[in-house]
């Protein structure tokens, strides 16, 4: 389906071939045991038993891999994808390279896991300045990254990693594969939140890992086997059904953004505007060159807790919430999860509400949070 748009490939991306009496989309197989052929065994089909296959995580993996234009594997959570990436990658020994801007649990579990089993973990910001990759087994690299929204050439960073003989793995949650394709810009792996804008519901947690390389594929899928982080399947068949208004949904989380921005760029009270979609950002040059289209998410300082609360109370259609990427308006004071961002910095996740309306709404919460102190 890579002729089709990108509306078309998401209704369609991963649905079996129509039959008459059958769903577009088969409900979910609540199954944990199947029934196995009593001479052949397992090897007569797919399904014995639910944790390592699943008929609707398979119609899903396929949706999604069509997305990215590779082989997917589906896993509970985001962080789930990541720690099977690190954990079937990295040996003791072994170095790898974290965003220091990027998600921070994942920086986390490199220090207090990864660190302890002997690998050897060094933190670059997603623009760099990039250590000597010469010895590193895997570069990972979030863009957009979260928060902060910076973004880096994937591309040029792919050369220098494999110049160097490292892996590189995008984490894709923000851009989603609408967004941008790593695999394409010759990163090895993408792994990414799918609970976030790619499903968009704010009524699931998922994560996926892609690849077009045989050798991966096969040692994180029996990583996911061994370790049973696998996403039950009503939360697949929710994930699959969700994908087909991606394109619409993320068409107006971005013009939001784009129309938000514009507001708070214009306002002596709100600093550290960042949305890559802006001429004037920095992250413009690269994400308007790498990327197909921009995220609803944008980040800003309104300088104190205390402001961001005011902020948050005050608008009618901004809801205080973790996450990102859902049909409601949100924001995040980050910090308050331990994030390393100043106490007033807040990731707002646009809906899909009316652009007008949005606009108005923080408007009028601004000027009711009162003046930066």
């Amino acid at each position: 389906m890579t002729d089709l748009g990108d509306g078309t490939r998401c209704v369609r991306a991963g649905l079996p071939e129509p039959a008459p009496g059958q769903p577009f989309l088969p409900g979910p197989v609540f199954a944990a045991p199947y029934h196995v052929d009593p001479w052949q065994g397992p090897a007569a089909s797919p399904n014995g038993y639910g944790r390592p296959d699943n008929p609707t995580r398979r119609l899903l993996e396929a949706a999604i891999g069509e997305l990215e234009g590779a082989d997917c594997r589906v896993f509970a959570s985001g962080q789930a994808a990541i720690t099977a990436l690190l954990l079937t990658v990295l040996r003791p020994g072994d170095t790898v390279v974290l965003p220091t801007d990027g998600y921070f649990p994942v920086r986390a579990f490199a220090t207090d896991v990864l660190a302890e089993l002997g690998v050897r973990v060094l933190f670059a910001p997603t623009v760099g300045p990039y250590p000597d990759l010469a010895g590193v087994r895997l570069v990972l690299v979030e863009t957009p990254a979260n928060p902060g929204l910076d973004v880096v050439d994937v591309a040029a960073l792919a050369d220098r990693a494999h110049a160097a003989g490292a892996l590189l793995a995008v984490d894709n949650t923000t851009a989603t594969p609408l967004g941008q394709r790593p695999l394409d810009l010759g990163a090895d792996l993408v792994v990414a939140s799918g609970t976030k804008a790619l499903t968009g519901h704010s009524d699931l947690l998922l994560g996926y890992l892609a690849t077009r390389s045989t050798v991966l594929l096969e040692a994180v899928t029996g990583w996911r086997t061994t370790t049973g982080a696998v996403p039950g399947a009503f939360d697949a068949w929710l994930a699959h059904r969700s994908l087909a208004t991606l394109d619409l949904r993320l068409a107006r989380q971005s013009a939001n953004a784009a129309a938000v921005a514009s507001l708070l760029a214009d306002r002596v009270d709100v600093t550290g505007l960042r949305w890559p979609g802006r001429p004037e950002d920095p992250a413009y040059p690269v994400a308007s060159a790498q990327m197909r289209r921009m995220p609803g998410v944008l980040c800003f300082d309104l300088g104190t807790a205390d402001r961001v609360g005011r902020f948050v109370e005050a608008a009618r259609l901004v809801a205080a919430a973790t996450s990102f990427g859902g049909l409601h308006t949100t924001a995040d004071r980050r910090a308050q999860w331990g994030d390393d961002t100043g106490p007033g910095f807040v990731r707002l996740s646009c809906g899909v509400e009316d652009t007008a309306d949005l606009v108005a709404d923080i408007a009028a919460a601004l000027a009711a949070a009162g003046p930066a102190t």
